[in-house]
């Protein structure tokens, strides 16, 4: 009986061991620098739509890899990225569910936050209920243009037409 309590430990403890050794290769999946993500929002297109784009400005934009093709539904991710100089970027991405699960539609850089040279504090959804089923995206950015200040909210919002408006919330 003891012997077998030692084996099944030892089993277990190496178990353990393992799995705290594989636990780095996870931390991998999302670089250090992302300081703050929200996915929420909704959007659908007949496949034939542009992905969501901004005036060029500097933005980025990275095509679905996917042939479009068919109906096409997802969600939207709102994500800060901490920069060298502790100010930040703020990117918003289309992200499109598929039968292989979740892929990149495109990608843009939300050049009204890089204008601003913020401290990003925060990222918050309307609502915390997970993704909704109407069309669109409203979020809320919190940040700071004086690291000393106090953080101001920044309202993200997309209309049911895929219109992107970025502008200071009122309270």
């Amino acid at each position: 009986m003891a012997m077998r309590r030692i084996l099944i430990t030892s089993l277990l403890l190496a178990g353990w061991s393992t799995t705290a050794e594989a636990a780095p290769a996870q931390d991998a999946l999302l670089p250090a620098s992302v300081i703050f993500a929200t996915s929420t929002g909704y959007w659908e297109d007949d496949g034939n739509a542009p992905d969501v784009e901004r005036a060029p400005t500097g933005a980025e934009s990275v095509a679905d890899p996917q042939a479009k093709s068919g109906q096409r539904h997802g969600y939207y991710k709102l994500f800060a990225v901490r920069q060298p100089d502790r100010t930040s970027k703020v990117y918003l991405q289309q992200i499109a569910q598929t039968e292989t699960g979740p892929a990149i539609a495109s990608t843009i850089e939300l050049q009204e936050f890089s204008d601003l040279k913020p401290y990003v504090t925060d990222i918050r959804p309307e609502n915390s209920n997970g993704i909704i089923k109407q069309p669109g995206l409203f979020a809320t950015v919190y940040l700071k243009t004086d690291p000393a200040a106090e953080p101001d909210g920044w309202t993200v919002l997309i209309d049911e037409f895929g219109d992107i408006t970025v502008e200071k919330a009122t309270n």
